[in-house]
């Protein structure tokens, strides 16, 4: 390595090392936009950079692109007009199989510190990266700025830390004796070398195009595979961004660049299929819908397949200590980024016959109304609402909310758009609130977006049971439950362990059911339909590497 990038971040990664075993808080990357963090500058030059990209040809040198692509629009109402270089999917196959022979053999510390680094210089470019995603996804640009630079490069970082903890787990060098009794003990040397499996491909989605890329990418690299990136056709530019980075500190670095290659595309290209099928992809990772997912996971063979899919996320309530609190932490997480999360609640399970508040008993009716009523309050001031709603990242889930209203059930609050201070083409809307049956089978679908159903249930006996079957049937990231009785959050947590979901219990204050943190919560368990793998996790990393071993005998000369 020219450059010694693994003693410079030393440090941050002992930090880190501990974090994940301690799962305490702690970030290296400040998550608030402060001028005395970021530089006095660093938002006007991020402004600046992500403007300068625009109507323009992205300054990303391919080996052998002849072809120019992208169509972004941003969710804000105007084209960004990128151009990206393009290659075709044998010539991406062959670019990163030929780089990887020198990234193989230059070994752990290499790999994991030209992550390092480059996650450092990604963090110096948050705000260049929050325009991008802010205008690619739709993201309003606080959450642009925390989900698609410091979180996801913390996740970038969980992921690298975990594959240090395992590598390093393995010597270098043993000297294996064993005592043969009378005679003279065997006496071996063995070396243990830890080789990448290969080529990995990262296909990135629309909505968090960062946040759900960095794991796997970086987890592949850390641990000695080249990566291919394939973003979603809707959102390129932050991870061209990133994927030039990265190409920058290879280069530092002394290696062929072409360790990290971008694989931008139209919306009509087959350019996904071929790779993800291609014998020589070894490791894919695919955040998007679930028939895509489950598909690469079905056929895609040849390749170890991590898959975050769609779920049904839910939340039960049987009783709240404060009904305002809970109104207003739900109406939230209804709004934020006008549910287009992954682990965006939808269904809402509450008690036909009522549940026991602190205002006294509340009829199912009068529970809908506090919701409806606090989603109104979160959404009176349009200027204000814009920064958490955001806008919807496409026609599809706009779509989608109209044919949710043509469901014809009875409506809480209907969704509605919202006029945006600066960006007046904006595609807005407030959060659908309906009313339903338990028995309504189109609670058992994911409704991607503001979408939010109301359910009457017999009992929290049956609300439980619902959440069960539908989370081990369909998938689900999120649980959550409401209720100041012990033994009833007790069956919750149990009802969550046997059904794989991670569980939320009584969240009233800052932290709601979308978010996850880095180094503490484990983002997707991997253990229901809506995700294989838990982001970060030490399973998530290990199998990306394997171990070849040579043994001799001490005596020989070799």
């Amino acid at each position: 390595m020219t450059v010694d990038f693994f003693h410079a971040h030393q440090d941050t990664l002992e930090q880190a090392l501990k974090a994940i075993q301690t799962r305490e808080y702690w970030t290296p990357f400040p998550e608030m936009p402060s001028p005395r963090v970021y530089g006095e500058d660093a938002a006007a030059q991020g402004q600046a950079t992500f403007e300068a990209y625009q109507n323009s040809t992205f300054p990303l040198e391919l080996d052998g692109a002849t072809q120019y692509v992208g169509q972004e629009r941003s969710p804000y109402g105007f084209d960004l007009k990128v151009r990206y270089p393009a290659l075709d999917a044998q010539t991406l196959i062959d670019q990163s199989s030929l780089a990887l022979d020198s990234w193989r053999e230059a070994g752990p510390k290499a790999w994991v510190g030209v992550c390092l680094e480059a996650l450092h210089r990604l963090n110096k470019q948050s705000f260049t990266i929050a325009n991008a995603v802010q205008h690619t996804s739709g993201q309003a640009f606080m959450m642009a700025f925390q989900a698609g630079g410091p979180h996801a490069q913390d996740r970038g970082l969980e992921a690298v830390t975990y594959a240090w903890q395992e590598m390093s787990r393995i010597p270098a060098l043993a000297n294996w004796v064993k005592p043969q009794g009378k005679h003279d003990p065997i006496d071996m040397q063995k070396q243990f070398t830890v080789v990448p499996r290969g080529i990995g491909l990262v296909i990135g989605c629309s909505t968090f195009p960062t946040w759900n890329s960095y794991p796997g990418l970086f987890a592949s690299l850390a641990t000695g595979n080249t990566v291919i990136v394939k973003p979603h056709p809707g959102a390129i530019l932050p991870l061209a961004i990133t994927v030039k980075i990265l190409r920058e500190v290879l280069v530092e670095a002394g290696f062929n660049p072409n360790v990290v290659l971008l694989a931008a595309h139209d919306a009509d290209s087959e350019l996904a299929q071929q790779l993800s099928m291609h014998p020589e992809v070894k490791i894919i990772d695919y955040t998007g819908s679930s028939a895509t997912g489950n598909y690469l996971e079905q056929h895609a063979r040849q390749a170890l397949v991590y898959t975050e899919k769609a779920g049904v996320n839910q939340i039960i309530i049987d009783s709240a200590p404060d009904i305002k609190a809970v109104a207003r932490n739900l109406a939230f997480s209804f709004a934020l980024y006008s549910g287009q999360m992954c682990t965006a609640p939808q269904n809402i399970y509450v008690p036909k016959d009522g549940i026991q508040t602190d205002e006294g008993h509340l009829s199912f009716d009068e529970v809908c109304a506090a919701l409806g009523q606090a989603v109104e309050r979160l959404c009176s001031t349009p200027e204000r609402a814009v920064e958490i709603t955001g806008a919807l990242q496409n026609d599809a889930t706009a779509a989608r909310i109209q044919q949710a209203k043509a469901l014809g059930l009875e409506v809480i609050v209907d969704s509605q758009p919202l006029a945006h201070p600066v960006y007046p083409e904006a595609r807005t809307a407030t959060p659908l609130l309906l009313k339903t049956e338990a028995t309504n089978p189109q609670i058992m679908q994911e409704w991607f977006g503001p979408i939010i159903f109301v359910v009457a249930t017999d009992s929290t006996e049956h609300s439980i049971q619902l959440a069960g079957e539908t989370v081990r049937e369909h998938g689900a990231l999120t649980l959550s439950a409401y209720t100041t009785d012990a033994a009833t959050a007790t069956k919750v947590r149990k009802m969550a362990e046997r059904s794989g979901v991670s569980l939320s219990l009584n969240l009233t204050g800052a932290v709601f059911i979308n978010q996850t943190a880095a180094y503490s919560d484990f983002h997707g368990p991997g253990a229901n339909p809506a995700a294989n793998a838990a982001l970060s996790a030490s399973a998530y990393v290990s199998n990306r590497f394997r171990v070849v071993q040579t043994r001799w005998h001490t005596e020989q000369s070799l």
